[in-house]
């Protein structure tokens, strides 16, 4: 005996012809479309679902509408600094912190080695970085620019944001240091350049 959930459709005819009931086939018939008709619907709404899902992760690493294209943390470009203050709080607030104040004892070695995270406002140290350097540490984590031996605990989020989106972050940051700040840190870019 099978325990497929379906009715065979030729089984079920078969007896209803066998018993000349036209009511009966009818039933069968109506019962096996309804059925049909519902694992079809169901089937469907399932990979609606899905693909909604997928869509709705792509659109949240890809949702830079007004900012693609980008490739600076322009701190004055105010759509650029809105989209960054989101991805900011639901990427980097976790470690960082919401105000960007970073862990207790950021600057001391942990036993394992690596540090807390850093403060990334004023009083912290990123400022005294070039952007391109601050994109590539978000990008592909505090290790890969490293000196060798030393434990970086940076993640990379290469695989989470576009570089829209890291930008956009680093623009959302810069954007909260005061002027004198930005200045110096303006000069670490023309260094770098």
């Amino acid at each position: 005996m099978s325990t497929c959930l379906f009715l065979d459709i030729t089984q079920l005819e078969s007896n209803a012809v066998g018993s000349s009931n036209t009511k009966k086939r009818r039933q069968y018939r109506q019962r096996n479309l309804i059925i049909g008709s519902v694992v079809v619907l169901m089937s469907g709404a399932l990979a609606l679902s899905i693909w909604s899902g997928f869509s709705s992760n792509n659109a949240s690493n890809t949702g830079t509408a007004g900012i693609a294209g980008v490739n600076s943390a322009d701190a004055n470009n105010a759509e650029l600094v809105a989209r960054g203050k989101e991805v900011y709080a639901a990427y980097c607030a976790s470690c960082h912190g919401a105000n960007l104040e970073g862990r207790p004892n950021w600057d001391q070695e942990r036993p394992g080695g690596g540090r807390p995270a850093p403060p990334l406002e004023s009083t912290g140290r990123a400022w005294r970085n070039p952007d391109q350097l601050l994109f590539e540490i978000t990008k592909y984590g505090g290790q890969a620019s490293s000196p060798p031996g030393y434990v970086n605990n940076m993640p990379g989020f290469e695989n989470i944001l576009t570089d829209e989106e890291i930008w956009a972050s680093l623009a959302y940051i810069k954007s909260t240091w005061p002027p004198d700040i930005q200045a110096a840190q303006e000069d670490a870019n023309l260094e770098a350049r």
